[in-house]
Order: structure tokens, then sequence, then C-alpha cells
């Protein structure tokens, strides 16, 4: 029972350490507002709305419109649709060739469950070289993409090889801030 105690206290602190420092200011000033529209019986978000000038709400608006959606990596699937609708919005369709292929193929050009078309189609070649060009580009800009980190010469040497130094950067990424004061004290020689 003390551990789930524990480990509840533990959540909750993480949870007021990840709050802005002017939190509890900000909490007591809507509660007082909500209780002020609430004793004069109106609605807060029109009361809120009706302080906002036509200006700002315009501009907040343009601004939201502006902002770019992307919130970067969340997952793979994410990012595999997000590379496809990129791609697909880079094709440009050959229409004359379309007309030509519909007039040639009639209904047939739509395939049901019931079309024979497997193997009837032989691309163009300048599709297959548009194709090439694509598939180019995109390994280019992949190997643009991985790079090396920049070595530090500045930085202290607590690593004994490299498998090490990746083990301790990895150490305080996630343990560096409840560390801290502890390195700092052996550092000093002053560590009980």
């Amino acid at each position: 029972e003390a551990c789930k105690l524990n480990s509840q206290e533990v959540v909750e602190e993480d949870k007021r350490l990840k709050l802005p420092p002017n939190w509890e200011a900000k909490k007591a000033r809507l509660e007082w507002e909500l209780k002020e529209c609430a004793e004069r019986g109106e609605d807060y978000e029109r009361v809120k709305l009706l302080e906002i000038s036509a200006e700002d709400a315009e501009r907040w608006e343009r601004k939201k419109k502006r902002k770019n959606p992307d919130l970067g990596f969340s997952d793979y699937a994410a990012a595999q649709l997000r590379q496809y609708q990129r791609l697909t919005r880079q094709i440009k369709p050959d229409l004359e060739q379309y007309e030509k292929l519909k007039e040639q193929y009639g209904e047939a050009l739509y395939p049901t469950s019931d079309s024979l078309l497997h193997g009837t189609h032989v691309p163009s070649k300048e599709g297959v070289d548009r194709m090439v060009a694509d598939l180019e580009k995109q390994i280019e800009k992949r190997e643009k993409y991985s790079r090396r980190r920049p070595y530090n010469d500045d930085a202290d040497i607590d690593y004994i090889n490299e498998r090490n130094a990746k083990f301790n950067q990895k150490a305080e990424r996630f343990y560096g801030k409840y560390t801290a004061e502890i390195k700092q004290n052996l550092e000093r020689g002053t560590a009980v």
C-alpha cells in the first residue's frame, strides 16, 4: 500500500513540475471570473469573446490557418501517410496520354473484379524515366538527412569507450536532473 501511495505521489509531483510557474494564479483568476459570470447569469464564453477586438480575432484566425499542422514524428504509419501525400501532390498527370488510353480501352480502362487487364499495360519510356528520377531524388534526400553528430572537444570525458559514451549520454538524458546535485558534491569533494 505504501508503494502504491508513493507512486501516486510521484505521478502528482511530475504533473505539478510540468505545469507553468504562474499556473496557480491563472487558475485562481479563471475561477474568480467564472464565479462572477455565474453570479450575473452570463455565459463566460460570450463575455470572454466580447473582450477581444475584431482585429485581434482576425489576426488570431489568420495565425491559426497559417500554423503548420505538422507536429513531427508521432509514429511510422503517420510518417508513411505524410510521405505518400507529399509524393502524390508532386505527381503531374499526363492528361493527353490518359485520354488516348480512355479511347483505346473504353470501359475496360476502369477495372472491376471481372477484368482481365493484368499484364497488358506497358509503361511509356517517359513515365519510367520520371519514376527513376523521383526515386533518385528520394534516395539523395535520405542520404542528406542521416548526418554525423558533431564531436565536442570541450565536453568532460566520463567514458572509457564509444559504447560507454552512448550509455552515459542516455543516462544523463533520463536521470540527469535527479543526479545533478550528487555530481556537484562529488566534484567539490563535499559528498557524504
